[in-house]
């Protein structure tokens, strides 16, 4: 099955870049070959050609849910939020760009989300979330198992 892990978030406001980050580690480690890690950050419209083709999509990133700073969450990608309007001519959210991929099957998608500590100005994610990177690496590799 063809997956794809998308990296998501901007990574200029500390832990709104975790997607990223669990990206960039991702793509240290040796995966199955059926297995895509895309660092996105803001740009859905560069994952297009891969999200066309992809099987299941595997979503990292931040996530409020009232839940403890570095909580993980399993969410269907169905059951999230989605704008109701476009938010920038510069970019598009990620249910647009699922729907300009123009397939006549949608692909299984789930969000592995990550309640931050903080987002303020800063590239690194807080030390929490950065001691909570181990248990988010090891949900999203649980995901890719499913």
């Amino acid at each position: 099955m063809k997956t794809l892990i998308l990296g998501i978030g901007n990574l200029l406001l500390t832990d709104e870049g975790i997607g990223v980050h669990v990206a960039r580690a991702l793509s240290q480690e040796t995966l199955p070959p059926d297995v895509t890690v895309l660092e996105i950050g803001t740009a859905f419209l560069e994952a297009l050609p891969q999200i066309s083709v992809a099987e299941r999509i595997i979503i990292v990133d931040a996530m409020e849910g009232d839940h403890a700073p570095g909580t993980v969450y399993r969410v269907p990608f169905d059951d999230c939020l989605k704008p109701k309007v476009l938010a920038s001519l510069h970019g598009f959210d990620l249910s647009r760009v699922l729907y300009m991929a123009g397939r006549s099957n949608q692909p299984e998608a789930v969000v592995i989300g990550v309640e931050p500590e903080s987002i303020a100005w800063g590239i690194e994610p807080s030390v929490t979330l950065q001691q909570a990177m181990p248990t988010i690496l090891k949900a999203v590799r649980a995901e890719m198992c499913r």
